[in-house]
């Protein structure tokens, strides 16, 4: 099979497309035929050693893909070769085949696609999780979410709206801007005057809850922005800059600054992980939320898909297609 093969950390572009053996499923896994593979930031921090986990060299990136269940290992009795499912991979979505264990696979529906499926997992993932379980996100409060017209950033705008808050975006370009009204948000401004504009469209009170992927500049701002009771999100730093916080801030302005780790999270309390994704297949099968897919690449095509995400290029979410 065709796979995309990290042999030690380093630029994007050492990324290798090459074959590797077809894979054997093991006790309590499936082998998956890739229809789609998601492709999420961390991905390109883990290829160029710079994420919180370092895999044995070489290794296969990619830890999300939907397609068709081939063939499956000892003890797997609820999922069978043809079923369709999304997998939640450690590593190994990047491929033409990939394992996964069979307990931390989806069904989704035979003619759903499987990009959507793809985003699903990690964007809406994160996302929801985030407002949901570390936000508390209620109805009626403002929420203001920075690189609002990425995957993971339209994701929090959907589900902002379901939840009945109100979504202030804030993209780079006047492009992404009009995304970003287009998939509900009620606001859409840029990084420029943020402190000013926050409060003006706020009345005045500052945001009761930001969604930070980005760090950096915008963090600084977010600090000095917050509501009364208000939670900053931290989700990432895709600005490349990792903030400092003045604490001082959060005492006289009585905020909080709350860390968000997904993948963590699923690990830690798998129930309420099961409970999150049944609850956003329901939104996604009612129409509530709809996950918007900037584009369908090749699978030689990842180091450009990698490299278009880290320079915060990507609107909506990018898969690789074998």
């Amino acid at each position: 099979m065709k796979a995309i093969i990290c042999d030690e950390f380093g630029p994007l572009e050492t990324l290798r497309y090459d074959d590797l053996p077809d894979p054997v499923a093991g006790a309590g896994e499936i082998v998956l035929k890739v229809e789609a593979a998601g492709v999420n930031y961390p991905d390109g921090l883990l290829v160029q050693g710079l994420y919180q986990s370092k895999p044995e060299r070489p290794f296969v990136p990619g830890n999300e893909a939907a397609g068709t269940v081939l063939s499956v290992g000892e003890g797997v009795t609820h999922l069978h070769p043809g079923d369709r499912v999304l997998g939640a991979l450690s590593l190994g979505g990047f491929a033409e085949q990939a394992i996964c264990a069979a307990d931390r696979c989806f069904p989704i529906p035979a003619d759903m696609d499987a990009a959507d499926a793809c985003a699903m997992l990690v964007a809406y993932g994160t996302s929801h999780h985030a407002l949901k379980q570390r936000a508390q996100l209620k109805s009626g409060e403002s929420l203001v979410i920075f690189g609002a017209a990425g995957a993971t950033g339209i994701a929090a705008i959907q589900i902002g709206k379901t939840m009945g808050a109100t979504v202030i975006a804030v993209c780079s370009t006047e492009d992404k801007r009009r995304i970003a009204q287009e998939n509900g948000a009620d606001h859409a401004i840029g990084y420029d005057n943020l402190k000013e504009e926050v409060k003006a469209l706020t009345n005045g009170k500052g945001a009761d809850v930001v969604y930070d992927s980005v760090g950096g500049e915008a963090f600084k701002a977010a600090s000095r922005f917050m509501a009364r009771n208000g939670r900053l999100l931290v989700i990432g730093f895709a600005s490349g800059e990792i903030p400092q916080l003045p604490v001082n801030l959060t005492l006289v302005k009585e905020y909080a600054v709350v860390g968000v780790f997904w993948g963590n999270w699923t690990r830690h309390e798998p129930a309420e992980y099961m409970k999150n994704m049944e609850e956003l297949f329901a939104w996604y099968k009612d129409g509530t939320v709809k996950p918007l897919i900037e584009g369908r690449y090749k699978l030689s095509e990842a180091t450009e898909v990698l490299t278009k995400i880290m320079n915060r290029g990507a609107v909506g979410k990018l898969a690789l297609v074998p």
